[in-house]
């Protein structure tokens, strides 16, 4: 696997992987990557014949107080498991190839609706952050296909969006959530977390599934809401959200609405910001 950090290097090896006729897949990272990530690898593996990652923390879509400066970057751990793992070629760039104005003067993609609520309501101007440069990185790998993890659902989502608004010539893929043995979402975060807490926050994905039997047995949302932040409080998280919502478009269903809905989880403990969801026509009952 080669290694390249400007625009140029990046374009040159795709050209001429286009000039035989390749397909190429992409999977946009921020590093420190785990077996969540090799999945994504995989997935873009199957449906493409040459594998692009990136590797880049994005400065746009972290607020004043969250954890950019201290995000991990491990970025020779990185090279050695994208090679294990079938990537052809990592883009890694420096901050001002993504942003040559600066993050703060760049042009700005923003997705209205869905980048407003939930994570968007938690953390603001974060896909803003996320749209604009998954747009760019798309420009410049231009990839038939991009793999990202459905953990990050609401992400999913705007990136569908922009991409069909924009009319992106690329297949965008949700792929599965990888888990820890105790169903804990992986999450280059989770190691924000201290053994006890770990092991603690399986408490999130028990939560989810309870929310989906409940739904299934009849009872009414706003209960269901109300006992899973009652669940996670017990355990010592601070949620930031549990709900339920149409998994199209992440808007309230109506009262009799059972399926084609989604629970969504943001909860804190200890240092970190944990999110998991699970689609309600997807655990059996």
């Amino acid at each position: 696997m080669e290694t390249v950090v400007s625009t140029d290097g990046l374009r040159g090896r795709i050209g001429a992987w286009r000039r035989s006729a390749a397909r190429v897949g992409f999977v946009p990272t921020m590093g420190n990557l785990h077996d969540g990530h090799f999945s994504l690898i995989a997935a873009a593996r199957e449906r493409a014949d040459r594998v692009v990652a990136s590797v880049f923390v994005n400065p746009t879509q972290f607020g004043p107080k969250e954890d950019f400066s201290t995000y991990p970057r491990t970025l020779a751990q990185d090279q050695a498991g994208l090679a294990a793992n079938g990537c052809d070629l990592l883009f890694a760039p420096a901050v001002d190839e993504i942003y040559p104005f600066g993050a703060e003067h760049s042009v700005r993609v923003e997705v209205p609706q869905l980048s407003a609520i939930l994570d968007g309501a938690s953390r603001p101007g974060h896909f803003a952050g996320v749209a604009t440069v998954v747009t760019k990185l798309l420009n410049l790998v231009q990839p038939d296909v991009a793999v990202f993890g459905q953990k990050d659902y609401q992400q999913l989502l705007v990136i569908r969006r922009l991409v069909h608004d924009l009319r992106l010539p690329v297949e965008i893929v949700g792929a599965p959530t990888r888990r820890e043995a105790n169903g804990l979402a992986m999450s280059s975060r989770n190691q924000y977390l201290t053994t006890e807490e770990r092991q603690r926050a399986g408490v999130i994905y028990r939560t989810l599934r309870a929310m989906v039997t409940a739904l299934h047995s009849g009872q009414a949302r706003a209960g269901i809401e109300t006992d899973a932040v009652r669940a996670l409080e017990g355990a010592g998280l601070a949620p930031d959200y549990a709900v339920l919502r149409r998994s199209h478009d992440l808007s309230e269903p109506g009262p009799a609405e059972t399926s084609g809905l989604i629970a969504l989880i943001a909860a804190r403990l200890g240092r970190a910001r944990l999110i998991d969801n699970l689609l309600t026509d997807s655990v059996p009952l």
